[in-house]
């Protein structure tokens, strides 16, 4: 039975005071390649090919750059940042000798992912609309808000489950190299996929991150309509799915 509480705040905020420490520097680190992506390619490439479905390149990779920025920052912070503090800091071994469950432990962390990502995605959101190509209007913003912490909670229960059985943190690689690449350059975020091969537009169906980009895309053309539910759906589906088998193998990991 899970065993969940309001400490799941004791747990976020602890990471959030150990985080104003060291602010700057991890800030960024986790908006400098989404950041150049913008730049060198929106801007650079961007003067060159025009644009795709009726917009800017800039504004279709901006879209694009602040689900990813939300990506990497959800998922680098619950996979190097959660094993730091599981195993070298033993964070976790002293927490459960306190009041605070394994499944506050694990919930905290991923909050503590989504606050991650949030912050980056409101940071990209800004560089967005010093460019020219954001979107203003409040209702819409807020939903873009949303959609952003909505991408660090499902890819924070992603990494999760990966930390859970990881042996050491080399081990990350092969997760960033084998699943998060690939999905990072077939969902969309640089090229519309309607000219690609049905296999691939196929696949790229069943990545919950294409279907935030489609949001995102959507939003950032102020083109709200009923058929964004479902991709909505199709991304925090597998998300709340992640996180209860996140909190399963999670327990398992800290009192082994």
């Amino acid at each position: 039975m899970m065993n969940l509480s309001y400490r799941i705040y004791h747990v976020w905020k602890r990471n959030l005071v150990s985080y104003k420490r060291y602010i700057v520097p991890t800030l960024l680190v986790s908006l400098g390649e989404p950041l150049f992506f913008l730049l060198a390619l929106g801007v650079g490439l961007g003067s060159y090919i025009g644009g795709f479905e009726g917009i800017s390149y800039l504004k279709f990779l901006a879209s694009g750059v602040i689900i990813i920025s939300a990506l990497f920052s959800a998922t680098f912070e619950c996979l190097y940042g959660t094993f730091v503090r599981m195993v070298h800091e033993k964070l976790f071994s002293a927490l459960i000798v306190t009041p605070v469950s394994c499944e506050d432990i694990v919930a905290g962390e991923i909050a503590w992912g989504m606050t991650r990502a949030g912050i980056s995605g409101v940071l990209m959101y800004v560089i967005a609309l010093f460019l020219g190509v954001a979107p203003t209007n409040p209702i819409i913003v807020i939903m873009l808000f949303l959609l952003v912490l909505s991408v660090g909670f499902v890819f924070s229960s992603f990494s999760m489950i990966v930390t859970s059985f990881a042996p050491h943190i080399d081990f990350f690689s092969y997760y960033t190299t084998l699943f998060i690449t690939p999905m990072f350059f077939f969902s969309g975020i640089f090229f519309p996929l309607d000219k690609m091969p049905d296999v691939v537009k196929m696949a790229s169906s069943f990545i919950p991150l294409s279907h935030a980009v489609i949001i995102s895309r959507a939003l950032f053309m102020e083109m709200v309509y009923p058929n964004l539910i479902w991709h909505f759906l199709a991304l925090l589906i597998p998300g709340i799915i992640a996180f209860y088998i996140a909190l399963i193998f999670m327990k398992r990991r800290i009192i082994k």
